[in-house]
């Protein structure tokens, strides 16, 4: 097979960018090791930046999170036991967030690259890319018990943290940044009514919780919790329990309890790779770089990955300009660092770190109070939480 684009993942980040290239005319193929079902049933973040909804409008499959998302003009920080409003709206002129689930959102890319007839290989085995150093670069796989190759001018590697794209590059050509965080996030989905309009994340003495949703009848909780936990010790009844010991008295009136649909501890972790490019092969999403969940990233700075992506092959084949690709690494890196930044930094902010001591959690309560007493303070909060512009760090 021969094509343009090889992209490695049928994740958003990889789905994004073959509906973006097929927009420009660009050939491309998704190759994805797991089947279609075990994508979907990934439950992952749901609250997007405006630039990530104005990439999925551009991509023609924002129809349905137009219908169905819930837009957001701002979000609640509770701590020492009282609730401060972030005003996104006001403290930003306008801008807001778009909850949508990821699910939601990968069914809307699944079905519109099925819509248009475009190629996707499902369950691909022993994945691998070859020649990327060179002018030749293409993916094998196996299927059905034959082996496959794709020749390709680019491959794309959206595959993930764990992905094959990343871990094909040479140890010398490639830095790593890395910080382990030590906790994780238990979460909980349920068909519950939220507790709040609003997203509200939580600083207790008990540590970090987040109170999300997917919809206005499915909701999505989190608690901090140690990586040492196995998750069978969480019944729903001991999450319900820890929920209510670290909300507010209005929160533990309003909270609706039910079944979980899916339960499970996500660890945390900063991380980037720099550079993004190695010849002919391209990373975006967490190939390249994973934030922590606190203020909601990862999903919004790899569809920015996947645009300036999408952009610099398109100039390649429409005006025959190699700028865009030579600036790709550079340009994402800058916003990078900077989401890196945020969600270190409102991790830091919101979650109990056990071996800090109690001068920690003193400091830790001092600059809460400064930042939602400050219109600087809140304001700095809330620029970062909506995202920076796409032409942020050049065009």
């Amino acid at each position: 097979m021969r094509t343009q684009v090889a992209i490695v993942g049928a994740g958003p980040s990889g789905l994004l960018l073959g509906q973006l290239l097929h927009k420009a005319g660009v050939d491309a193929v998704v190759v994805e090791r797991q089947s279609g079902d075990y994508v979907l049933g990934r439950i992952r973040a749901g609250v997007l930046e405006q630039v990530c909804v104005d990439l999925l409008e551009e991509a023609g499959v924002g129809a349905r999170m137009r219908r169905e998302g819930l837009v957001h003009a701002g979000f609640e920080i509770l701590a020492d036991d009282e609730r401060h409003r972030i005003d996104l709206d006001r403290l930003t002129g306008g801008k807001n967030v778009t909850v949508y689930g990821q699910t939601e959102l990968t069914r809307d890319l699944m079905e519109a690259r099925v819509g248009a007839g475009l190629p996707t290989v499902y369950e691909a085995e022993d994945v691998a890319v070859l020649g990327f150093d060179g002018t030749r670069p293409s993916v094998t796989y196996r299927k059905g018990g034959r082996a496959h190759r794709i020749e390709c001018d680019f491959i794309a590697g959206c595959d993930g943290f764990h992905g094959v794209c990343r871990a094909s590059v040479p140890r010398d050509a490639i830095v790593e940044y890395e910080k382990l965080y030590p906790f994780g996030w238990l979460g909980l989905l349920a068909d519950t009514p939220p507790v709040s309009d609003e997203l509200i994340y939580v600083n207790s003495a008990r540590g970090f919780a987040l109170c999300s949703m997917r919809s206005r009848t499915r909701s999505r909780y989190y608690l901090q919790v140690p990586l040492t936990d196995p998750l069978e010790a969480w019944t729903d009844d001991a999450f319900w329990r820890e929920l209510k010991l670290r909300l507010d008295v209005e929160g533990r009136a309003r909270l609706v309890t039910g079944p979980s649909l899916e339960k499970s501890i996500a660890p945390l972790r900063s991380f980037v790779a720099e550079p993004l490019r190695f010849g002919r092969l391209f990373l975006a999403g967490d190939a390249g770089h994973i934030v922590p969940p606190t203020g909601a990233k990862g999903l919004n700075l790899a569809a920015t990955d996947v645009k300036f992506l999408a952009s610099a092959l398109s100039e390649l084949y429409r005006e025959h300009s190699e700028a865009g690709i030579e600036r790709y690494s550079q340009r994402c890196l800058r916003r990078i660092w900077r989401a890196e930044r945020f969600s270190w930094w409102f991790t830091m902010l919101t979650h109990r770190f056990p071996d800090d001591g109690p001068i920690a959690a003193k400091l830790q309560q001092a600059e809460l109070d400064y930042l939602l007493h400050s219109e600087a303070g809140l304001r700095t909060i809330a620029e970062n939480y909506v995202g920076l512009p796409l032409d942020f760090g050049g065009g």
